[in-house]
């Protein structure tokens, strides 16, 4: 029954991210990019203020996927990497955490580019 809420938190929690989205689209002069860059950076500051750690352990899933949630890997990674190394993982931290991430989107883009067709929008 947990398993059950699990999901539904990260449902709920990941799908209240989109409605926000949806939100800003349509009732803002903002674009889909700068909305996605708002995501990330809003991630960013709330994970390195550590305010985003209790969103990911209510929500799982539904705070890590969404971009906000690549901000906040961002910045653990940046927080984990100056605790051990020094000031120095300010530049390399954040690249490091989000490696696997980053590498598995530039992959599967690739496959992609490999099957798809591109087609003229003319």
């Amino acid at each position: 029954m947990e398993f059950v809420w699990m999901l539904l938190r990260a449902f709920v929690v990941g799908g209240l991210f989109c409605v926000l989205g949806q939100l800003l689209i349509d009732k803002t002069k903002l674009t889909p990019a700068r909305i996605l860059v708002g995501y990330v950076v809003a991630g960013v500051i709330l994970g390195s203020l550590g305010l985003y750690r209790p969103l990911v352990d209510f929500a799982g899933a539904g705070a890590t996927v969404p971009l906000t949630g690549f901000g906040y890997l961002l910045s653990e990674g940046v927080r984990q990497t100056i605790a051990e190394q020094g000031l120095i993982g300010v530049l390399t931290g954040g690249l490091t955490a989000s490696a696997a991430g980053i590498e598995a989107a530039i992959l599967f883009a690739f496959l992609v580019a490999l099957v798809g067709r591109p087609k003229d929008k003319a």
